[in-house]
C-alpha cells in the first residue's frame, strides 16, 4: 500500500509517493504554462489538470496501489467552472494587477481594519475575493454562469472526487474566510456582493474528500476505492513536513521565495500582524496558526547570481565536479574567509518586496562595490542580503506571540551548510536541516496516511517521515559581526526606495 502527495504549483505539479513506511519511494512532475501580459496574468486551468492527470498516471503504472493521495497547492488563484465543472475563463494568478479598484471599495466599506480582524489579512488586491469582484463587474456573463467558484486545491479535489470542499488554510487566502469562526464570512461576502453560495464547503485541513469517480480513475490509474483527501495551502503543508507542531519550532523555506512560518498557540496581535502584511492562517493542530514572513527572492536571488555573472565560475565549477554553488562558496573561503562577511549590503528586492513593506514596486540594490569585488563577494553578499530580510522579518514579529527558539528548514538552500550557518548566526538561533528538501509532499502525504490510517497521529507520521540530519548553532561572535552590518541594513530599503 502507497500514499502520494500532490503538489500544484503556479508553474507546475508534481506527485511523490511513499511507502507504508513513509519512505520516499518515486515522484513525477509536469509544468504547465503561465500567460503573463501587462494588464494579466493567467493560468489556463484545463492544461494544469491535463498535467495533473498525467503526473498521476506516470507514479500509478509504477504504483497501482496506491491507498491515497494528498492535494495542496498554491493559494490565492481562482477560477469559475460551470455545472460540469468546466473553466469559465483563464483563472487570475495572484499577482494580476486586475482588482485593485475593486479592493479599494471593499475596504472603503468596511474598513481596513476590520477585514483583518476577520481574515488575518491586511487587504491587498492579490487575494481572490477583489479579483472575483473584478470577474463580476467585467465579466458579467462569467460570473452569471457560474455554477462554483474554486481555487486550485478544491477545483483538483472536485475533479477526482465529485466533492467541492476546500481546507480552512487555502480559504484563508480569499480575504474572505473568518479565521475566528472557521467559516465563510457572511459580512464580507455582502460587501463584495458575491454569492457566498459559489465556493465550496471549509473543512479542517487534512479532511477526506471520498474515493475517485470512474472518470478520475480512468484518467489517472487510481483505483477506484483510493481515497482523496484536501490538504492544504502549499506553506502550511511544508509545515507539516517539516515537523513543525507547536510555538517552538518555526520553519525556515529556503525555496525560491524565502518563507518563515511561526506557529502560535493562539490568533497572534492582529494591530502587530496587520502593521507588517502578515498573513494569519489557521493550522491543521486545531485552536493553532501559523503566519508567513517572506520574501520573494530568496533562492531566486541566489539563481539570478548564478545566471547573470557566474557563467564562468559554472564552467569551472563542472571541471571540478562541484556544483557552481559549492564552487562559489568555496572561491569565498579560499580567497577572503568564511567567518567575514561580505562587506555588501544587498537588498534581495530584485522582484519587489513582500513582509514588512509589500511593495511590488521596489527595486534590488547591491550597496558597497568595490573594483576589488569578486562575483564569489556578490554571491556571498546574496546570500546575506536573503538572511538579513529574513531577520528584520523575525524582529518585525515581535510582540505578536511567536516565541519559537528553533528553525527546520526546508528546501533547496537547506542543502548549503554555509548558508544555514549564516541563518544560524544573523538569526541567532539553532538551525536543523531535514533529510527530505521537499517538505510539502512529505506533510501532503503524513496527513494522507492519517486519513487513511496508516499513521495515528501527526507524532506519529512524523516519527516516520520526518528526520533532522544536522543542527547549525549561532556562534557568538559571528552573530556581533553579522548585527553590526545588520543595523547599516535596514536603512538601505529607506535610502534607495525614493531613488527608484
Amino acid at each position: 500500500m502507497k500514499i502520494a502527495g500532490l503538489d500544484i504549483g503556479t508553474t507546475g505539479c508534481k506527485c511523490t509517493v511513499f511507502d507504508e513506511q513513509g519512505s520516499y519511494l518515486d515522484k513525477a512532475y509536469r509544468d504547465y504554462p503561465v500567460k503573463r501580459v501587462v494588464d494579466s496574468h493567467e493560468i489556463d486551468i484545463s492544461t494544469m489538470m491535463d498535467g495533473v492527470y498525467a503526473c498521476i498516471r506516470q507514479m500509478t503504472e509504477k504504483y497501482s496501489d496506491i491507498a491515497g493521495i494528498g492535494v495542496t497547492s498554491f493559494g490565492e488563484t481562482f477560477v469559475c467552472v460551470d455545472a460540469e465543472g468546466a473553466p469559465l475563463h483563464p483563472a487570475m494568478l495572484y499577482t494580476d494587477p486586475r482588482g485593485q479598484e475593486e479592493c479599494r471599495m471593499l475596504t472603503s466599506r468596511l474598513g481596513e481594519k476590520h477585514i483583518a480582524y476577520i481574515t488575518g489579512l491586511r487587504p491587498h488586491e492579490m487575494y481572490s475575493i477583489s479579483k472575483i469582484m473584478w470577474i463580476k463587474k467585467h465579466q458579467p456573463q462569467i460570473y452569471a454562469s457560474a455554477a462554483k467558484i474554486f481555487l486550485m486545491e478544491d477545483y483538483v479535489v472536485y475533479h477526482l472526487t465529485g466533492k467541492a470542499q476546500i481546507d480552512y488554510s487555502l480559504a484563508a487566502r480569499t480575504m474572505a474566510f473568518d479565521i475566528k469562526n472557521l467559516c465563510w464570512s457572511r459580512e464580507i461576502f455582502a460587501a463584495a456582493d458575491i454569492d457566498i453560495r459559489l465556493m465550496a464547503q471549509p473543512v479542517p485541513t487534512g479532511t477526506t474528500a471520498g474515493t475517485v469517480t470512474d472518470q478520475a480513475a480512468r484518467c489517472t490509474g487510481l483505483q477506484k476505492d483510493a481515497l482523496v483527501v484536501s490538504i492544504s495551502h502549499d506553506q502550511v503543508a511544508a509545515a507539516v513536513g517539516a515537523g513543525a507542531f507547536n510555538g517552538d519550532v518555526a520553519v525556515d523555506g529556503a525555496g525560491t521565495v524565502e518563507c518563515l512560518t511561526p506557529i502560535y498557540d493562539a490568533i497572534p496581535d492582529i494591530d502587530i500582524m496587520y502593521e507588517g502584511y502578515f498573513s494569519v492562517v489557521p493550522y491543521v493542530v486545531p485552536g493553532k496558526y501559523v503566519a508567513y514572513a517572506f520574501s520573494y527572492t530568496g533562492g531566486a536571488l541566489i539563481q539570478w547570481c548564478v545566471d547573470a555573472i557566474a557563467q564562468k565560475q559554472k564552467d569551472l565549477a563542472e571541471k571540478q565536479g562541484l556544483s557552481v554553488n559549492a564552487y562559489l562558496e568555496k572561491l569565498y573561503t579560499e580567497t577572503k574567509h568564511a567567518e567575514i562577511p561580505s562587506g555588501l549590503l544587498v537588498l534581495p528586492h530584485f522582484a519587489g518586496a513582500a513582509t514588512p513593506y509589500m511593495d511590488i514596486g521596489s527595486k534590488g540594490a547591491i550597496l558597497g562595490l568595490t573594483t576589488s569585488a569578486t562575483v564569489a563577494d556578490i554571491y556571498r553578499g546574496c546570500m546575506e542580503g536573503v538572511a538579513y530580510e529574513m531577520y528584520l522579518n523575525m524582529q518585525a514579529l515581535q510582540g505578536s506571540g511567536v516565541h519559537f527558539k528553533k528553525l527546520h528548514a526546508t528546501g533547496g538552500g537547506a542543502q548549503s551548510a554555509v548558508w544555514m550557518q549564516m541563518k544560524a548566526d544573523v538569526l541567532n538561533l539553532p538551525m536543523s536541516a531535514l533529510k527530505t528538501a521537499d517538505a510539502g509532499t512529505v506533510g501532503s502525504a503524513m496527513l494522507t496516511g492519517i486519513a487513511i490510517g496508516l499513521f495515528c497521529d501527526l507524532e506519529d507520521a512524523a516519527g516516520h517521515m520526518v528526520e533532522e540530519t544536522i543542527t547549525y548553532y549561532p556562534r557568538k561572535e559571528m552573530h556581533t559581526k553579522y548585527q553590526e552590518i545588520f543595523e547599516r541594513y535596514k536603512k538601505v530599503y529607506h535610502a534607495v526606495r525614493p531613488l527608484l
